[in-house]
């Protein structure tokens, strides 16, 4: 076993070394790929989207559209809803309220008128009607339809007698002609010549059921000799030990594969850091050494003798305009107050219930009411 074991996984070994390196580099190469250009590009297409396309709509639907709809909204009710719910409140309610009140009325009346009609009408037909077909019904239709039922009760006992005798006598001719002769028949002629037929059957059966035995018996061994006993032969004697030495060589393979795969990925990681040492060591340590020693502090002289300056400037430049802005509020208010005040008037104080700052009662004003008097005195 190990002779074949170890050759295996020497060749193995040197064939999957170089896949596993350009695998390792791809899988680099693709991460750094995916670090470096794909997520950056991404989001920039994402924000370059954002602003194309949901921006736009964005503020046109705030500052456009949901102003409008507001305007337009407010328009609609005070030229069609405030206009028709008035002409409901003040002309149709009243109108409506009148002529159900008068429906009413005209309803009632028609409703007393209506009940006296009635009420003669029902006493007409009563007295013209209802009296004499009762009489009729009770003095004349119940006795005849008594005695007319009496009648047909007896004619229709007298017929299901007459049936009933008919029917025994075609019962007994039906018996004597057509039962006791089939009866005979069937037991005396058919019963026997059925029994030796079944008997007669019964034994072709047999005989054909042993030719057939024999036959299949037959069969089944001609098939055995010549199919079975060789196919179970080459099976147990060829393929089964050749199927073992392909399994077993199948997994030695698939081993040597998984150790030689683990083995190549291991190289990979020592000669990846051998190269990444040396990549830091020619470009990342010259680089750092330039952006510690020359570029942070020429950074820092740009950033306090140039950036902060200008933005301090900007900063106060910013608030002069901003404060700028409020002294042009304020005296566009003011003057807008000046002649709103010009045109229609100073406005009136509202009312207040609750008592003035002046004139409400204090502890030392309550003090001085209440020792003003003995001091008087």
């Amino acid at each position: 076993m190990t002779a074949i074991r170890l050759p295996i996984r020497i060749v193995v070994l040197v064939l999957v070394v170089p896949v596993r390196m350009a695998w390792d580099v791809l899988v680099a190469g693709g991460r750094f790929l995916r670090d470096t250009v794909l997520r950056p590009v991404g989001r920039g297409l994402v924000r370059l989207g954002r602003a194309v396309f949901v921006w736009p709509w964005v503020a046109l639907w705030r500052h456009v559209a949901v102003p409008v709809g507001q305007a337009l909204l407010r328009l609609g009710r005070a030229l069609v809803v405030v206009p028709l719910v008035w002409v409901y409140r003040q002309v149709l309610t009243p109108v409506g309220h009148a002529l159900v009140r008068v429906v009413r009325t005209i309803g009632l009346v028609l409703a007393a008128v209506g009940a006296g009609v009635l009420a003669g009408v029902c006493w007409a037909g009563r007295v013209l009607f209802v009296v004499p077909v009762v009489w009729l019904y009770t003095w004349v239709l119940v006795p005849v339809g008594r005695g007319v039922a009496w009648c047909a009760g007896g004619l229709w006992w007298l017929l299901g007698r007459v049936a009933a005798g008919v029917r025994a006598a075609l019962c007994w001719a039906g018996r004597v002609l057509f039962v006791v002769p089939v009866v005979w028949l069937y037991t005396w002629v058919l019963v026997p010549v059925g029994r030796g037929v079944a008997w007669c059957a019964g034994g072709l059966w047999w005989l054909l059921g042993r030719i057939a035995a024999g036959i299949r018996t037959a069969l089944y061994w001609t098939g055995r000799v010549l199919f079975v006993l060789p196919a179970l032969a080459l099976w147990q004697w060829v393929l089964v030990p050749l199927g073992r030495a392909l399994a077993v060589v199948g997994r030695e393979i698939a081993d040597a594969l998984g150790h030689a795969w683990r083995v190549a990925g291991r190289i990979s990681l020592v000669v990846g850091r051998f190269l990444g040492t040396l990549f830091r060591w020619i470009f990342v340590q010259p680089l750092r050494w330039l952006y510690r020693t020359v570029l942070t502090p020429v950074g820092h002289v740009v950033r306090d003798a140039v950036l902060r300056p200008a933005a301090r400037t900007a900063r106060h430049a910013l608030r002069i305009g901003r404060e700028a802005v409020a002294v042009a509020r304020e005296t566009v208010r003011r003057t807008r107050a000046d002649l709103r005040k010009a045109l229609f008037g100073a406005p009136r104080p509202p009312a207040r219930r609750e008592p003035v700052a002046a004139e409400a009662r204090t502890l030392e004003k309550g003090t001085e009411r209440e020792t003003s008097p003995s001091t008087r005195g």
